[in-house]
């Protein structure tokens, strides 16, 4: 494996290796602490971003590496620069490589050109940092991953979504989507065809409801994520709202779940849409851990990817 663009084409050891490595970075970072020494990451931005710049960079140091934090707003890239260049220039300088880009398909010219590995840190179509983190977090909290059911709420047809329907059932679990029957918030047809193929080989199922209670019916896992993303506008956020509020997950949805079921949102999140305040600041709220674990499965990634694990 050169680079992670998209889980979809990992298998189930090669999921469980990237856990279970970053468990161990987890339980014993002195150990790593030299791991990335004299290395160097480039971290490549298009989109916005609190969590993924701070735990790459971060993971960098604290393996004794270096990142650097390239902001496209102020670059060449795509006026006087094409990507296919700018991938073959800095793979002379740097050992690795983040982008955070609106593009799936320029993530994948950037990795196609690139001579180093790239990791795709969010793009329209994947989010495999996240999800691999989610995965890491379940697991520390469940005990397991195989057979556990996960239930998705709310705009569906987005990068998270489509981490986690490819994730869960190459890993065993079960997944049910709920969302409102409008192509604007459901998950593309190919990816559920795919989400279905992955599903039948692990056993694990895969689920598009129309019905919030359907969906959390014995979820061991409820998860949401924002109803306005960066690159939805401002003037859409009423009739988003309207649309989804059904799908907001409260304390009485929660209630449909099995009752030692965790809640899960990758941030940012807003009290009062895609949850209510005392949900996500509940006792079944695992938000925090699911955002520290980026830290650990990032780390793992890289260590992964460039060989030294």
């Amino acid at each position: 494996m050169k680079d992670l663009l998209s889980l979809e084409d990992l298998k189930k050891e090669e999921i469980l290796s990237f856990i279970e490595l970053a468990e161990d970075i987890k339980a014993n970072p002195e150990n790593y602490r030299k791991a990335m020494e004299y290395r160097t990451l480039l971290m490549i931005f298009e989109k916005p971003s609190l969590r993924t710049r701070v735990s790459f960079e971060t993971g960098m140091t604290q393996m004794g590496g270096h990142a650097i934090y390239y902001n496209i707003a102020t670059s060449p890239l795509g006026k006087k620069e094409t990507i296919e260049d700018t991938a073959k220039v800095v793979s002379r300088y740097v050992d690795i490589i983040m982008a955070r880009l609106f593009s799936f398909e320029q993530t994948k010219k950037l990795a196609e050109n690139a001579s180093v590995p790239v990791i795709d840190a969010l793009s329209d179509y994947s989010h495999p940092c996240q999800i691999l983190g989610d995965l890491l977090t379940i697991k520390e909290h469940k005990g397991k991953l195989e057979g556990l059911t996960l239930a998705y709420l709310g705009d569906a047809e987005n990068n998270v979504t489509y981490s986690l329907m490819y994730g869960c059932p190459i890993v065993g679990m079960n997944i049910k989507v709920g969302c409102p029957a409008k192509e604007e918030f459901m998950p593309k047809e190919r990816v559920i065809s795919k989400a279905k193929e992955l599903a039948k080989k692990s056993g694990a199922s895969v689920v598009v409801t129309n019905d919030p209670i359907e969906a959390v019916k014995n979820a061991d896992i409820v998860y949401t994520d924002s109803w306005m993303s960066y690159h939805i506008p401002e003037k859409e956020k009423e009739r988003r709202i309207k649309e989804l509020m059904p799908f907001q997950v409260n304390a009485e949805l929660m209630k449909h779940a099995k009752e030692k079921a965790v809640f899960m949102n990758c941030l940012p999140a807003m009290r009062g849409m895609e949850q209510t305040s005392e949900v996500i600041d509940g006792k079944q709220s695992i938000v925090f851990d699911q955002a520290e674990n980026r830290l650990h499965i990032q780390k793992a990634i890289m260590l992964k990817l460039l060989e030294i694990k």
